[in-house]
């Protein structure tokens, strides 16, 4: 009877994690390649080469299909994820690194950095149908879960530009602080944040009228602030809390999203980069680029609970229920 019970329960354990079970695709800068890493457990099943400098990564909406932007190739290519093969590339402009997809899938919007526009793509079509001039070095850039809005940020001219989504043409600029990398709308579209590298801020400003709602500044206990510059961000379905990526300092910000106060710093691998979080929202990873490695956060505990090796300068990451 015992036996039984147990085997019981270890079959429920074991039927709950492959409930959980999820698939974590890593872009490697230097390798040229994409890492496939299963989780929860973060094991590496694969590398698969996709082409010269890879970077900015997103997943279709039905999960099918990767979109990369291939920087040194001018190229957004569209990776089938059952076969790990390229079936189309799209014309993105000069030097892609960030890109962000239209809530409905239908197109796609690319920073080229090096020509101050945003780079509009029919993904069907396979058809670039609009460039948009923007500030000196876009490169941050997210679309509202609403549909309303697109924002580039330009690192030079310290700015998020505010693309109506129906027209494609900016109606509005907000300064914000020194050279903004990363920007994020939360999932009821009424606030961006936008994080700025060089200033070691991040910038909450309201979707209504575009102005700011509040600012965050980070303070690391043994860490020079200069080595405090803040990336990718990540805020919780419900706009709870909010995760910033440090950079250099080695550490991921867990911000109250209410009160925008600093209430953890989590120590993970070297120059963290961008952040993605499971399905669920229990678990965060974390791209490390000088650490060639990402770390898995169990969220309810802070806690790291492991670090996995995925190859040189691991930079965008996508993760597929």
């Amino acid at each position: 009877m015992k036996t039984l019970s147990l085997t019981l329960a270890l079959a429920a354990l074991l039927a709950g994690l492959s409930a959980q079970a999820e698939t974590i695709y890593v872009t490697l800068e230097k390798d040229n390649a994409l890492a496939v890493v299963s989780g929860p457990y973060g094991k590496l099943e694969k590398t698969v080469k996709i082409g010269k400098r890879p970077r900015g990564i997103a997943l279709s909406q039905d999960g099918k299909s990767l979109y990369v932007a291939i920087s040194d190739e001018d190229t957004i290519k569209i990776i089938d994820t059952a076969t790990l093969k390229v079936t189309a590339k799209l014309p993105s402009g000069e030097d892609p690194e960030t890109f962000a997809l239209d809530p409905d899938g239908k197109l796609l919007f690319a920073s080229n950095e090096d020509d101050n526009q945003v780079t509009v793509i029919d993904i069907a079509a396979r058809k670039a149908i609009k460039t948009i001039p923007v500030g000196v070095e876009p490169e941050g850039i997210a679309t509202s879960p609403d549909g309303k809005w697109i924002v580039s940020t330009s690192e030079t001219t310290n700015m998020a530009h505010w693309i109506d989504r129906k027209t494609l043409d900016i109606v509005d600029n907000t300064l914000v602080d020194p050279r903004p990398r990363a920007c994020a709308f939360t999932d009821d579209s009424q606030q961006l944040w936008v994080s700025s590298e060089i200033a070691g801020t991040v910038t909450v400003l309201d979707t209504a009228n575009r102005q700011p709602l509040g600012k965050i500044s980070f303070k690391i206990p043994g860490v020079t602030q200069e080595k405090i510059q803040p990336v990718g961000i990540r805020i919780d379905k419900d706009r709870r809390l909010a995760y910033i990526a440090l950079g250099p300092s080695n550490r991921v910000a867990v911000v109250d999203a209410k009160t925008y106060a600093v209430l953890d710093y989590l120590l993970v691998g070297q120059r963290v980069w961008n952040l993605a979080f499971s399905p669920d929202q229990k678990r965060l990873y974390t791209t490390n680029g000088v650490s060639s490695d990402i770390s898995i956060i169990d969220l309810e505990r802070r806690k790291v609970v492991k670090s996995v090796a995925v190859g040189q300068y691991p930079w965008g990451l996508a993760v597929q229920p």
